[in-house]
């Protein structure tokens, strides 16, 4: 199975690994966009008023278009160690024992706006560049990616189920049919249910984390709620392509 997480706004600073080097990720066939769209973050990041622009930053944001700027020259570190906040917390990779890293790397994928998807090992700089950013120049970021991504993740999932545990945005950058994807709900007393997104974000963590450390290999929605109820979710299926979780 592969597991597609969204990115985080939120990155870990440094890293030990050598400079960006595209042939080192997964899915080389999308190296062509991802090699433009780094060209013109980079470009982007000599202006800090357009960045700003650009990539929706406050005007304390000199960090973030620094880290643009070297983004070919900045050391790496596992994708999985580079994005942080809700999601990534609860996932809680770094208590992983090394069999259990391993099988994250093979199970997880990682949606990205710069560099479309990448598997949770692939050394990546800090950057930033949202799925809803318009760079000056280049139509959006889904009008860029969407047939190339789509293709791609065809190719990497190899037959296999995908469990899509990214956000609307990052979905439309590649779109994969019959991926099952889950939608967390809060149950208030009332009966009525809402999307709450700190709830979302941190379930959405523990489903993936879960199905990490399963030994199972989910083929439909059925599986994938086995797996999530074993580790203490409440579920409920909502279609075949559609698990909801119940907070």
């Amino acid at each position: 199975m592969l597991v597609l997480l969204p990115p985080s706004e939120t990155k870990s600073d440094g890293g030990t690994g050598a400079p960006l080097t595209l042939d080192s990720l997964a899915m080389p066939q999308l190296t062509t966009v991802r090699a433009r769209l780094i060209d013109e973050v980079v470009r982007l990041a000599a202006d800090p008023k357009s960045s700003r622009t650009a990539l929706g930053l406050g005007k304390g944001a000199d960090v973030e278009i620094a880290r643009n700027a070297a983004l070919r020259t900045s050391p790496t570190r596992p994708a999985l160690e580079r994005y942080t906040g809700v999601l990534y917390d609860a996932l809680d990779a770094r208590s992983f024992t090394k069999l259990q890293q391993a099988k994250a790397h093979a199970r997880l994928g990682i949606g990205s706006a710069l560099f479309g998807a990448i598997r949770a090992g692939d050394p990546i700089p800090a950057y930033r560049l949202s799925g809803g950013s318009k760079l000056p120049g280049l139509p959006t970021l889904s009008a860029v990616w969407r047939d190339a991504l789509a293709e791609a993740l065809h190719a990497e999932a190899a037959g296999e189920l995908v469990i899509d545990l990214r956000s609307g945005t990052y979905q439309q950058l590649g779109r994969v049919p019959g991926a099952v994807t889950a939608n967390v709900l809060t149950v208030h007393q009332d009966g009525s249910r809402t999307v709450v997104s700190h709830f979302n974000k941190h379930h959405k963590g523990l489903l993936a984390r879960a199905l990490v450390l399963t030994r199972a290999e989910p083929t439909d929605v059925r599986g994938v709620a086995r797996v999530a109820t074993k580790a203490g979710l409440r579920t409920e299926i909502a279609s075949p392509t559609e698990l909801l979780i119940l907070t």
